[in-house]
């Protein structure tokens, strides 16, 4: 802690200020202390009000002693704490009651012959639900929902569409002895919650997804909705399929080639999805995943907030660590290259988003969190936007790329204006116009598939255009040293952490 002047400065993400030392109300401050030990750890300032004024205690020896006692009688288990005194220029002293994160939840309550557990929720201390209590049972034991075994056995289920998926995605082999080796199954052959998760006849109740396209801005009138249930690759691919349905594209057909303005990031997409299936809470048997697209933007909605008890909209999402409340499922996907351990997703989703054209600051992503509810929002950069948007960003970026080549005739040609998969209201109404004819052959069927995919995820490995394309690998490097020598496509940033440009030319 910090005292500037009078005030103090609180070093801690989660604290409580408490004017005095509450003797007769000790509730009052030692749920706090439980609720601490049980998510993130934080602090318990005594002797400083509300605003962070130093107000000062009385008897500092004897506070200390009281809060000890205390924690000591009423605490089970004993969590890791320390009290530091500390005073102000004016002499007046406080009491920091630090407690750390605690590795056995949950930390009990034991007060007036109840016994409760606490859990923070923003700046509250609030009492745990039987649900959160699960959990923190779970943690205390060093244990996951998706590590516990289910009562279905191997001999019932099998694995062919997680197989499948390994090997399109990895182009590798299949080996029989993954599922075990992933956390799957257990060497008795029973299956873990995370196996039958997996497992292509999977009967989990709450592996579902709703996913609804509204007319307009609110939640009123349905234009298309469904419910997917089954394994969690089942439900991705449905996902990330009824949005691409839901959602729109505008093109340009330029003189030799088409380009692709799409209306959100495939990748920043499928991460959302990813995140929401993987880090949901599974033991919200009630509730399930929901996807709801309005003109404007994608809502994302998940069961459990974060597993570390706090906030997203209160935390920095570029220092975020990875703490996986399903580490097995988180495990499977990484295998996958769906995702990664490091915990980028929310940076993913950001970034992705912010390289689209047409994107300004005020169309960031956000997140928002609570202690049960997790939601993600991204939103559209093709709402709103005009003709005239779009051909400023073709003439500016065409001028650019042509700089060098101004005599060109190619620089003269007017761009034609389409849209393909639209859905009502999503995009702005389009006036297309008819371009001349072009004065150069236009590129090939695989180059232009290309270019389209690169528009879309700019990410997108060689191995993935490969995979999608059914091409071989020096055949991808053929097309993308073409597609950069006539200057279609760029690198920026390198082969490993890069990305590619399609660039525009008139």
């Amino acid at each position: 802690m910090k005292i500037l002047g009078n005030k103090l400065i609180s070093e801690c993400t989660a604290y409580d200020f408490k004017d005095e030392l509450e003797r007769k109300k000790i509730r009052h401050w030692l749920k706090s202390v439980s609720a601490f030990a049980n998510t993130e750890g934080g602090a318990l300032y005594f002797g400083v009000s509300n605003d962070g004024t130093v107000t000062g205690l009385k008897d500092i020896q004897a506070d200390s002693d009281f809060i000890s006692e205390k924690i000591n009688a009423h605490l089970d288990p004993i969590p890791d704490w320390t009290l530091t005194p500390a005073e102000d220029e004016n002499g007046n002293k406080v009491l920091e009651l630090l407690v750390k994160p605690g590795q056995f939840t949950p930390y009990y309550l034991f007060l007036d012959g109840s016994r409760q557990a606490y859990v923070r929720s923003g700046n509250e201390s609030k009492q745990a639900t039987s649900r959160q209590l699960l959990n923190l049972v779970l943690k205390g034991t060093n244990r996951s929902w998706d590590a516990l075994p289910s009562q279905e056995k191997i001999s019932k289920h099998s694995f062919k569409m997680l197989a499948n998926e390994y090997h399109e995605r990895t182009r590798l082999q299949w080996d029989d002895k993954y599922p075990e080796s992933w956390g799957l199954v257990m060497e008795d052959g029973t299956l873990t919650n995370g196996g039958l998760l997996f497992s292509d006849n999977c009967n989990v109740y709450q592996s579902r997804v709703f996913c609804t396209r509204w007319d307009g801005l609110t939640k009123t009138d349905a234009i298309n909705d469904a419910e997917y249930s089954g394994n969690l690759l089942y439900l991705l691919k449905m996902m990330t399929g009824f949005i691409k349905s839901s959602t729109a594209k505008r093109w340009f057909k330029l003189p030799d080639y088409r380009l692709n303005f799409p209306e959100y990031a495939d990748r920043a997409i499928l991460e959302c999805c990813v995140n929401h299936l993987i880090h949901r809470d599974m033991t919200e048997v009630g509730s399930e995943v929901h996807v709801d697209i309005y003109d404007n933007r994608i809502e994302f909605y998940s069961p459990g907030g974060m597993f570390d008890g706090t906030r997203i909209q209160d935390r920095d999402i570029l220092k975020v660590p990875s703490k996986r409340r399903n580490p097995i499922i988180a495990d499977v996907f990484t295998q996958l290259d769906l995702m990664e351990k490091r915990g980028s997703g929310f940076q993913k989703i950001t970034t992705h988003t912010s390289e689209l054209r047409l994107y300004s600051k005020d169309l960031a992503p956000t997140f928002e969190s609570d202690a049960s509810s997790f939601f993600t929002t991204v939103y559209s950069v093709l709402y709103g936007k005009t003709d005239a948007d779009f051909q400023r960003i073709i003439d500016q970026e065409s001028a650019e790329n042509e700089a060098p080549l101004e005599t060109s005739p190619r620089t003269t040609k007017k761009t034609n204006l389409k849209e393909e998969n639209t859905s009502p209201k999503t995009n702005p109404k389009a006036s297309p116009k008819t371009s001349p004819k072009a004065s150069k052959k236009a590129i090939g069927k695989t180059a232009q598939a290309i270019l389209d995919m690169l528009s879309e995820d700019p990410y997108m490995k060689r191995e993935d255009i490969m995979i999608r394309l059914n091409l071989t690998l020096g055949g991808v490097k053929y097309h993308l040293a073409n597609l950069q020598k006539d200057r279609y496509l760029i690198r920026i940033e390198g082969r490993k952490t890069g990305r590619w440009k399609v660039l525009i030319k008139k």
